[in-house]
């Protein structure tokens, strides 16, 4: 377990706030009209800069974009 552990450390720093294939949800104030549901991406690729690049929109993404992840919420 230990080496598993050690393992996982050097690879995923611990200040990253995104995962490949995780939904994210930009804020409101940045597309307005649009639901929750229009807004929300799934993340391709998390650059070593710690933005994101989605699919299906192009660009990068900073973590400021998003709604705050909220681990509790229940998928619809």
């Amino acid at each position: 377990m230990g080496f598993f552990k050690n393992f996982y450390r050097k690879i995923v720093p611990q200040s990253v706030w995104a995962r490949p294939e995780m939904s994210v949800t930009f804020r409101a104030e940045i597309m307005p009209g649009k639901n929750r549901q229009e807004r929300t991406f799934r993340i391709k690729e998390v650059l070593p800069n710690g933005r994101v690049i989605l699919y299906d929109f192009t660009g990068e993404h900073r973590q400021s974009s998003f709604e705050p992840v909220n681990f509790k919420r229940q998928n619809p």
